[in-house]
């Protein structure tokens, strides 16, 4: 799949989130690489034959004080690992749900509540 609808997949899974959680958004980058580094593959606990679809860096919201955070924190979506576990079919779905995974993480969801919700 060439970027530029990677891209758009993955602008359409945050547009489609209720206004409300598109608000609450406050300082966070969303973007996408092509593959996680060695560094993000240890940030996100898999092993080297494990894939990570996507990466959430930064301060959970209920975790902030009433400090400043200029930099923003970053959700980073990896198109080749999604690419290569699913089917072309499945994609879409898959980079939303991954998109959802990740901003839940920003919203102090951790994993365990994640699997209950389907979102694991």
């Amino acid at each position: 799949m060439d970027r530029t609808r990677f891209r758009r997949l993955v602008h359409r899974a945050v547009a489609s989130l209720p206004s409300e959680m598109r608000r609450a958004l406050d300082n966070v980058a969303i973007v996408i690489e092509r593959e996680p580094s060695a560094a993000d593959r240890r940030a996100g606990g898999v092993g080297s034959g494990d894939d990570l679809f996507g990466l959430y860096v930064g301060t959970p919201l209920p975790e902030r004080s009433g400090t400043s955070y200029p930099l923003p924190d970053r959700i980073v979506i990896f198109q080749g690992p999604l690419e290569r576990h699913f089917h072309p079919h499945d994609i879409p779905k898959e980079v939303a749900k991954t998109v959802l995974h990740e901003l839940a993480h920003y919203f102090g969801i951790d994993d365990d509540r994640l699997e209950t919700l389907g979102l694991g």
